[in-house]
């Protein structure tokens, strides 16, 4: 330390007449005590006040430049010494080293403006000003193609220079995005996959701009899927493998390159490391199984790569995937249970998933977990029957698969992802078939659950699919005993809220609901009609000039059906509905203004 002393003293007295001999023996001292114990030699730099003299020192043509570069680099590897470093007006000079053609120059310049960069918002802001970006993204294009080794060193200090500068930060990513920086570094990738370290550097900056909905355009516009595939490819270590599955992740978001790296044959590869790890007790197993089969579930998302793999039902990927099912590892029967929601995505790949047995296969997988289940696997595979329901002809054949009975188990579940994906599945099987419905309708466990969770404020989705299913019961069955369970069960009043709704198809089908209660049951459900003040509602939405032609006509039919009740009857009366319902003698839909003619006659001839 008393050396590094010395040699501060005489650099700060040669930085005036700068005989270079003297100078460069300075800086050797300096390097070697940085070697040595960099923090101690870093804060005494600073105390002796030598980051001011460094400027002057930074000489293009001074043979002492390299090695100046190389101490700013080493003393900035400092958390503390990078804003002093700025604020001593290093950056400005660094950045007119960068048009020099001295490799080494340029390597310890690089090294010092990455290691600024790091981690700080003032050495970023100062090269964002002096332009320093925009020289090194065209240094790297215009040694891109150079495969010497001294090149890609210097390759690999620019790559990380820029990735320290623009990490975290949306607006300096976007900046080098703007640059074209993104088709440069694919073709680095491309050009020196031979060298582990800058490949490494490409594949961090690839992750850091891959987060960026805006690089997604520029990167579909390049080879990157065959790129990463062929590295995949060639990966045997986990680290390495995982690298790249972080910045295909991000990638794979975008239909576009979805694409791509299907067709780039990516899942093979993916299946390949599901075949290999599937059985592996290691935690890197478990991590990259997980990883591998929701990266295949993300490919599956995209409409055309979904179809590609589909192949008609043929598919080996589709076949591999079926497979995953009945396996023994949770993680598999996710994914797999996931895949089949995600291939059921259109009516023909429905049916034919239907018609090959599929069904029985969730089923199995669901009775595997009624009893302490996994809820991610209960919730995946409801969600894959939901799908599968949607085809009419399906539904018939699904519920004598006997779904509903197995669905039905989950009722007790106090998870409320698998409660809206039960109530979901119910529904869409329920649609058209009045025999299911009616059956499920006077299943009185069923419905108290339902209204039970018609009052789950705290979850909107699961309270909105008990309405859409308390409705759809009655609406399917059209049953007299379908309407009784549901008043028993104290449904009626969820199903008037329901009609206020901020939704018109849940507001309609709570109507049309309302309607069959009025005309199977009015008697009995008179009290809950009295009690949730459904004609004051009938009122609000016939006044409404907002609510739709269907909503207003499907009100007046509810008017006309609950005249017959005397304590609804004498509410209609005391509510001047004459007025509202003549005014829409006028409206502009026909089905309104004739049915409001209709409930005009109605009401004059009862009042």
């Amino acid at each position: 330390m008393d050396n590094l002393s010395e040699a501060l003293e005489k650099l700060k007295l040669a930085s005036t007449d700068s005989a270079t001999d003297s100078v460069e023996s300075c800086l050797d001292c300096l390097l070697k005590a940085l070697a040595n114990n960099n923090t101690e030699a870093s804060m005494k730099i600073q105390e002796i006040g030598l980051l001011p003299l460094l400027p002057t020192l930074l000489n293009p043509q001074s043979s002492c430049t390299p090695k100046v570069a190389n101490i700013i680099a080493e003393l900035a590897k400092n958390e503390f010494m990078r804003s002093p470093c700025v604020e001593a007006g290093l950056i400005p000079p660094l950045i007119q080293l960068l048009n020099s053609t001295d490799q080494e120059v340029l390597l310890q310049t690089g090294r010092a403006l990455g290691n600024i960069c790091y981690d700080s918002h003032e050495g970023r802001s100062a090269v964002d000003l002096a332009g320093g970006a925009q020289i090194v993204a065209e240094h790297i294009k215009s040694l891109s193609q150079n495969t010497e080794p001294e090149n890609e060193k210097l390759l690999t200090v620019f790559c990380g220079m820029l990735m320290n500068y623009s990490n975290d930060n949306d607006s300096l990513q976007a900046q080098l995005i703007n640059m074209g920086v993104i088709p440069t570094l694919v073709k680095l990738l491309g050009i020196h996959s031979h060298n582990i370290a800058l490949t490494e550097m490409c594949l961090i900056a690839f992750g850091n701009l891959a987060e960026l909905e805006s690089s997604k355009e520029q990167f579909a516009s390049t080879n990157i899927a065959e790129e990463l595939v062929r590295l995949f490819q060639k990966q045997s270590e986990h680290e390495k493998k995982e690298m790249i599955f972080e910045v295909l992740a991000p990638l794979a978001e975008n239909d576009v390159i979805k694409l791509q790296l299907v067709e780039a044959g990516l899942v093979e590869c993916l299946l390949e490391v599901v075949a290999q790890t599937v059985d592996g007790e290691r935690e890197e197993d478990v991590t990259q199984l997980k990883t591998a089969s929701d990266l295949m579930v993300l490919l599956l998302l995209g409409d055309e790569s979904m179809q590609k793999l589909f192949e008609g039902g043929k598919g080996s990927v589709f076949q591999r995937v079926l497979s995953w099912i009945p396996s023994h590892n949770h993680q598999l029967q996710l994914a797999g249970a996931l895949a089949i929601a995600n291939f059921a995505r259109n009516d023909g790949n429905c049916i034919h998933m239907v018609d090959t047995g599929i069904v029985q296969k969730l089923l199995e997988l669901l009775d595997r977990h009624v009893e302490e289940g996994n809820v991610t696997v209960q919730h995946a595979a409801l969600s894959a029957l939901r799908n599968l329901a949607i085809p009419v002809v399906n539904k018939s054949k699904m519920l004598s698969a006997g779904v509903a009975d197995v669905v039905l188990k989950f009722l007790q579940s106090e998870m409320p992802p698998v409660q809206f994906k039960l109530l979901g599945t119910l529904r869409m099987l329920i649609d058209t078939q009045a025999e299911a419905a009616d059956q499920l309708g006077t299943n009185g466990k069923l419905v108290e659950r339902l209204v039970e969770w018609c009052e789950a404020k705290d979850h909107a989705g699961v309270m909105g699919e008990s309405n859409r299913l308390l409705s759809a019961l009655i609406r399917h069955s059209k049953s007299k005993e379908v309407v009784k369970t549901v008043i028993q069960g104290g449904g009626v009043k969820h199903l008037v809220t329901m009609a206020t709704s901020e939704h018109m198809i849940m507001q309609n089908e709570a109507l049309v609901a309302l309607g069959l209660i009025a005309a199977l049951e009015l008697v009995a459900a008179e009290k809950d009609f009295v009690g949730a003040s459904l004609v004051s509602v009938l009122h609000k939405l016939l006044s409404d000039e907002r609510s739709a032609p269907e909503i207003k006509y499907n009100s007046m039919i509810l008017i006309c059906a609950v005249m017959g009740s005397e304590p609804l009857h004498k509410e209609v009366q005391s509510l001047a509905f004459l007025d509202v319902v003549s005014k829409l003698r006028a409206h502009e839909n026909k089905t309104v203004s004739h049915q409001a003619s209709l409930t005009e006659q109605r009401l004059t001839a009862q009042s």
